[in-house]
């Protein structure tokens, strides 16, 4: 984990919601957090100013002071109490995963071991994958806290442990849209959707086949300071490339431009050139690179003219076709369709 790969949210973007929710933790236990807010930098006065929001590194700071001081990496969410060292378990546990599908699976899993409050499963279909939340039992004014923490925790490891961010699809809580809904945006890629049936998020399901890329050693360095993978977002994207092939492929003539497939992946065209890069990779390569390959196979299945199979695969026109396919192949289009035979 470094600058390079984790995208910073703007300054003061954590909602103060979530910092007097780690407050009534410490009430759960008779605890005061003057101490946790004090190397957070948060006053009395900043905790109940409406509206208000923390840095990131605010809360990253208050987070590890109450983990520790509590000793629950729950922060009072649950009726058992999750010492220090708890969600080190659960990495460690799925770290020897061969891909991070079964990685996920271990840990839904093994969080049922530590608590019995809600229970985290996945689920396949339709080419998504799923992470859901049961809640068996009211979680109470934490329940918001709870949801989003447990969520981004699984979320922030996944991205971690295939060094990648893993691009949602939905982001979905079983509740109203709070006052500091547009919050959400920062801590969940793709759509936000609130008064769902249960809480949760879907990405592309190729996500799960991608190998663990971290070992025991990562393991040991990212534990040091876990609290960012819940805070910041990786830039790099591993299949970013294939999703936009894939884009191109089947909705080409109406996602021609950058920013038509930035929406369709619900990122901006800036970010999407920036992933883009991160990976060795260009728009503009991958336009031609579909163009090419769907160019190259009704040459070879169909006997249509190439002034039709131009236009088909995006050109204005057969001369402007033929300079860019002699550019990939170094032939001309009858000349390739007549060495398919």
């Amino acid at each position: 984990m470094t600058a390079s790969t984790l995208v910073r949210p703007p300054r003061a973007a954590t909602p103060m919601a979530f910092v007097q929710a780690i407050v009534k933790g410490y009430a759960r236990y008779g605890k005061d957090p003057g101490e946790a807010l004090r190397a957070a930098r948060i006053t009395p006065r900043e905790l109940w100013r409406p509206g208000a929001r923390v840095t990131a590194a605010q809360f990253e700071a208050l987070n590890e002071h109450a983990m520790q001081e509590l000793d629950d990496e729950a922060l009072g969410w649950f009726t058992r109490r999750l010492p220090w060292g708890s969600y080190g378990l659960l990495c460690r546990a799925s770290l020897t995963a061969p891909d991070l599908g079964v990685a996920i699976k271990r840990w839904c899993r093994h969080h049922r071991l530590l608590a019995d409050d809600i229970a985290l499963s996945l689920s396949v279909a339709g080419g998504v994958a799923t992470v859901s939340i049961e809640e068996r039992r009211d979680l109470g004014p934490l329940r918001e806290f709870c949801l989003v923490s447990s969520l981004r925790f699984l979320h922030g490891y996944a991205s971690w442990a295939i060094d990648s961010r893993v691009s949602l699809r939905e982001a979905a809580f079983p509740f109203a849209a709070p006052p500091h809904a547009d919050a959400y945006a920062l801590m969940f890629t793709g759509q936000v959707r609130f008064g769902a049936p249960r809480a949760g998020f879907s990405f592309d399901e190729r996500y799960l086949a991608l190998p663990l890329r971290r070992d025991e050693r990562a393991l040991r360095q990212m534990l040091r300071r876990a609290l960012p993978l819940t805070v910041l977002q990786y830039r790099r994207d591993r299949l970013l490339g294939q999703r936009v092939r894939e884009l191109l492929r089947t909705r080409g003539a109406e996602l021609g431009s950058a920013e038509a497939l930035a929406a369709a992946l619900h990122i901006s065209a800036r970010t999407l050139h920036r992933q883009l890069q991160a990976e060795g990779l260009a728009l503009q390569g991958l336009k031609d690179e579909v163009r090419h390959a769907e160019a190259v196979d009704q040459l070879r299945r169909t006997r249509r003219p190439i002034k039709q199979i131009a236009l088909a695969v995006g050109f204005r026109n057969e001369k402007s076709f033929a300079r860019a396919f002699r550019q990939w192949t170094g032939m001309t289009p009858g000349e390739a369709r007549r060495s398919a035979g």
